[in-house]
């Protein structure tokens, strides 16, 4: 039997607000969004703030390699990508957001493929504890040597192993790396896919997905949460 396919904002409401700001998951929540999907990196002084690129020109006012930042430099930086409404909108803190966040799934991208955030995994973990929201966190990475520190590490969660180039029979590679998720790119999200992850008890989150049409064949296929720009969108799809 099919389950429900959740909502899940890519990066918040991201079609509608500055992407991985808090006023675009507060905006994802308002939509009716069943979790929220950002990722993390860490500051020059070992924060973990929440911001898609590894350097920040394309989404604030600043230049350069977040990593090359403090804390104090990215919160004076105006994150909101010249989007009309949201002038000075910041860079929050992973603390920050999961404060936010309520009752929803939270599926933290941990953004250490490009760069090697060394101790990344064990600050995220300390985090998610500290707040008490285990129960609601999904951890993914394109890296998925990351995926295998976090197992040693002993994460409690589950894990999501990301990829985009074409992988054949991916749900078998996911069982070899021992994650109990895969998050597929759509283009590469097909029956087969979602029926035999599910046969070994894998979820299937599958990124990203905007449009009407594609928005009803995955939940036709019954994939397990759909990470869309347009949570809007989304809920008048799949109910």
């Amino acid at each position: 039997m099919k389950g429900v396919t959740e909502i899940w904002g890519h990066r918040g409401a991201s079609a509608y607000a500055p992407e991985c700001t808090l006023p675009a998951f507060e905006l994802a929540l308002e939509q009716g969004a069943d979790g929220l999907e950002f990722d993390v990196q860490l500051t020059r002084d070992d924060q973990v703030v929440v911001i898609h690129d590894e350097t920040l020109e394309r989404t604030t006012d600043g230049t350069g390699w977040v990593a090359d930042h403090s804390l104090a430099d990215l919160r004076a930086l105006d994150a909101s990508a010249g989007m009309a409404g949201f002038a000075g909108t910041g860079i929050p803190t992973l603390d920050e957001v999961l404060e936010l966040a309520g009752g929803v799934t939270l599926n933290i991208e941990l953004k250490n493929s490009r760069m090697r955030y060394k101790g990344l995994e064990e600050r995220v973990l300390q985090i998610v504890a500290d707040h008490g929201v285990g129960d609601r966190v999904v951890l993914s990475s394109f890296n998925h040597y990351s995926l295998r520190h976090l197992m040693q590490l002993g994460a409690p969660y589950p894990l999501g192993a990301l990829y985009s180039d074409p992988l054949f029979q991916p749900w078998k590679y996911a069982r070899r790396l021992g994650v109990t998720c895969l998050h597929p790119p759509l283009r590469a999200t097909r029956r087969k896919l979602v029926e035999n992850c599910h046969a070994l008890g894998m979820r299937v989150h599958v990124w990203t997905v905007n449009d009407v049409p594609d928005l009803e064949r995955m939940a036709g296929l019954g994939v397990d949460a759909v990470i869309t720009n347009n949570p809007d969108v989304a809920r008048s799809v799949v109910g």
